[in-house]
This record gives C-alpha cells, structure tokens and sequence, in this order.
C-alpha cells in the first residue's frame, strides 16, 4: 500500500504558495543553468572543440578526444556529490544550492575566454580541463539538490507534477543552449565560429548566472529539513547523538533510521538512473557529432532535432508527471523503458538512412521517449526511495555514478565502436542496454508515490 505523507504542521516547515512558486522558479533556473552550461560544452566538444583544442589529431581520433574532455566533467561531478551531498543532509540544501550555481556559473563564464591550441599549445587544452572540473564540481550536487528541494516543498498529491520542474530546468537549459548553437552554426561561416563564434555562448552564460544567484538569496529552507526529528540548531545530529538520543527518549523513528538495511534502494536508485543517463549521452551528445562527423550532414541538422526535441519537452515532462502522481512511479517506468528499448532500432535505420526528416523525427522521439521521459518520472523516484537523513547524498551520488558509466563513458564508447565497426548497430544495442537496466530495477522498487518525506529510513 502507498505510504501517505502527514499533513504539514502550522509553524515549523510551513510554506505558503508564494514559498513554493520561490522554490520552483529557483530549482527550475539553476538546473536550467547546469544543463545549458553542459549542454554548451557537449555541443562544442561535437562540433568544434576537437578542432580547437586537439587540431593535431585526425578527426576520428579528435571526435574521442573532445568527448573525452566531456567525460571528464563527470567525474568532478562525482566528487562534488560526495562534498556537496554530505553538507546539504547536515545543514540544509539552499546553502549548497547558492554555491553550487556560482561555482558552475563562473566555470562556464570563464570557458568562453580560454586561449586556444594555437595560441598557447597544450596549455589550451589543459585549461580546458581545468575548468570543465570546476564545472562538474559544482553541478555534481546542483540536480540533485534542486529535485530534494522541489520534492520535499511539494504536496504528495502533486510531487511528481512539480519535481517535474527540475526536468523542465534541464529541457530550458539544453533548448537554450542547442538553439544557441544553431544559431550560431547557420549564421556564421566554418571559420567564424572557430575563430570567435564559438566563445559567444559560454560569455553570455553570465547573465543566466547572476539571476540565479539573485533567486536563490531569497528562497527560504526546506521544510522537510526543518521537520527532521534529527535536526538540532539548523544541523543533523551525528550517528553517536542520534543513537543516544533514540534510547534516551525511546524514539523509534530515529532507531529505523540507524538500524535499516544500507544499500539496496541506492542500487535500485543507480538502475534507474542508467537508462535516462546513458540514452542521454548517446542521443543529446553523440549523435550530433555523429551526424555531422560519420554521415557528413549538415551540423545544424542535429542542433536543430534537439531544438525541436526539448521543445516537445515542455509537454512531455509535465505529462509524465501528472500520469506518475495518477497512476505511480512503476508503472510510467515500466512503459517508457519498453518503448525504448522497441524504439531503438528503428531510430537508427531513420537516422542512418541520411534524410533530413526522418533524422530529425528520429531523434525528436528518442530525446522525448528514452532521455526527457525517463528524467521526468526519475526525479521524483529517487526522492522518495531515500530517507530524509542521507537523502541528499544517496540522490546525487547515484545520479552522478551513473553519469560516470553511462553518460560520460557513452559517448567515448559510442564513438569507439562505430569507429571499429563502422557501423551503427552498437548504438541501438547501447540504448537497448541501457534501458533494460532500468527495466529490471523498476520490477525490484516498492512503489513510493506519495511516500513521507520526512522519514529519516529508505522506503527499502
């Protein structure tokens, strides 16, 4: 039976309309912001980066080599979920929140005014990585701190509808940063942009900065937080104070939350992940490249899709979330990872069959089905599968571990593979791959719709 959160109680952790609209706007701009600066960088790395910064290397070997500097990016995510995670369950996520959107914000910035191969050599691309890091760092919390705060504002009724917002954040950034890129790939000649058009969207990323910044001053704590029964002066008790307090007061909800069983709802949380991870970097990262690089078509042809895509988007990702607060979580998971696993071939033979339409028809599905669909129903899940005490650490670390294998290593083994084969039936397989991961975790969750939030246990 579905858990049903508790009323909130008038005082502590309560939160009007406006709060909510506050927390909403906030979480949805800061995603925005971390998807269009990676969605900046993945787009360059595709098109132009391996010119840049590794013009010495033939194209093939170029293609891996920029889209090895993406996968970097992923693991400075990791360690900034680590860092960034374990702070927010201690002190609360909108101190994370504010620092985690300047940190990427000023990495991005700072992107746009590297001196290329030409002008300093191997500093250039050394640079590169040095900020793709910083980066990463700080956006390995940023997705996940924005999901824990939209879920723990929401009503459970409506969960699913506004942690959708995180999506929605993720859609705006990379629709911003795809229209951008294609903007700039049709108005500027080859040699423009790899002579300075290519600086104009991580420069103009400033301004998306200082907006964020300036929302997320405002925004008041979580209520969740605030109601934790293992919150003292605005910061969680440690594990000796939490024992010693369950025993003095005879509190059992705090003995769940030392005594339950470690793990299993990370991995379940891990398996979800990888399907919306990896078709991700296979659809948005990849195939643009691919397009342009091995089919030799037009690189405004993928820029575009994705445009058209994320558009879509804005109808999709709301939808799946009001169907997850209508039927549950399994239920949506269980459908859009058979769809795109059935998909997966047929969006192949479209894209590899070279016509314009049936390209972009081909990944317009896929981004929607396999990557926007996914994200919108994972969001909520993960929320709901962990405890409020390690809630922030356990989403965004399994968010980021599955970046790592699936998102960052995608694209470099995608490119590997169709290199050796010179075909493109290891992508399919990759999709196919990825989805059934997801498929098997979805039959081992509980269903969590609706679930207590300010439960300190996991729901398994």
């Amino acid at each position: 039976m579905t858990e049903q959160a508790p009323p909130t109680p008038v005082g502590q952790g309560e939160r009007s309309t406006r709060d909510l609209t506050k927390a909403s706007v906030s979480g949805w701009l800061g995603t925005a912001m971390e998807f269009m600066d990676f969605q900046l960088y993945s787009l360059a790395a595709a098109l132009v980066f391996n010119q840049i910064f590794f013009p010495d290397l033939n194209p093939a070997v170029g293609l891996i080599a920029a889209m090895g500097t993406y996968g970097v990016g992923y693991v400075a995510r990791l360690a900034g979920a680590v860092y960034f995670g374990r702070m927010g369950d201690r002190l609360g996520p909108k101190k994370v929140l504010f620092i985690t959107v300047a940190l990427m914000g000023v990495s991005t910035t700072l992107i746009g005014a590297l001196p290329t191969y030409q002008q300093v050599g191997l500093l250039a691309p050394i640079m590169l990585v040095g900020l793709r890091l910083a980066q990463g760092f700080g956006a390995g919390a940023e997705i996940a701190g924005a999901t824990v705060m939209l879920a723990e504002y929401a009503p459970a009724r409506r969960r699913g509808f506004i942690a959708s917002l995180v999506c929605l954040g993720t859609n705006s950034g990379t629709l911003a940063a795809s229209a951008i890129w294609a903007v700039l790939v049709f108005a500027l000649s080859e040699a423009e942009l790899l002579a300075w058009g290519w600086r104009i969207p991580f420069l103009a990323s400033a301004l998306l900065l200082l907006l964020a910044l300036w929302i997320r001053h405002s925004v008041k704590e979580s209520p969740v937080f605030e109601q934790r029964e293992d919150i003292v002066d605005g910061v969680a008790m440690s594990r000796e104070e939490l024992a010693a307090t369950a025993v003095e007061k005879d509190r059992s909800t705090l003995e769940a939350a030392l005594h339950q069983r470690k793990g299993r709802a990370f991995l379940i949380a891990l398996g979800l992940r990888f399907g919306q991870a990896g078709n991700s970097g296979i659809v948005q990262t990849f195939l643009v490249g691919y397009l342009s690089a091995t089919l030799l078509m037009d690189g405004s042809v993928g820029t575009s899709a994705i445009v058209y895509g994320s558009l879509l988007g804005f109808v999709t990702v709301p939808l799946v979330g009001v169907l997850g607060d209508r039927f549950g979580r399994r239920p949506l998971y269980f459908c859009l990872t058979v769809a795109s696993m059935l998909f997966a071939v047929p969006m192949m033979l479209m894209i590899n069959s070279g016509d314009v339409v049936l390209v972009t028809v081909a990944m317009v599905v896929g981004l929607n089905l396999s990557v926007l669909g996914l994200f919108s129903v994972e969001s909520v899940t993960m929320a709901e599968l962990f405890g409020a005490r390690t809630r922030f650490t356990q989403l965004a670390l399994a968010k980021e571990i599955g970046g790592v294998l699936a998102t960052a290593i995608g694209p470099v083994l995608a490119a590997t593979l169709t290199a050796v084969t010179g075909s493109w039936w290891p992508l399919a397989a990759m999709i196919i791959a990825y989805s059934l991961i997801t498929l098997v975790s979805t039959y081992l969750m509980p269903e969590v719709r609706g679930r207590d939030l300010v439960r300190l246990e996991d729901a398994v």
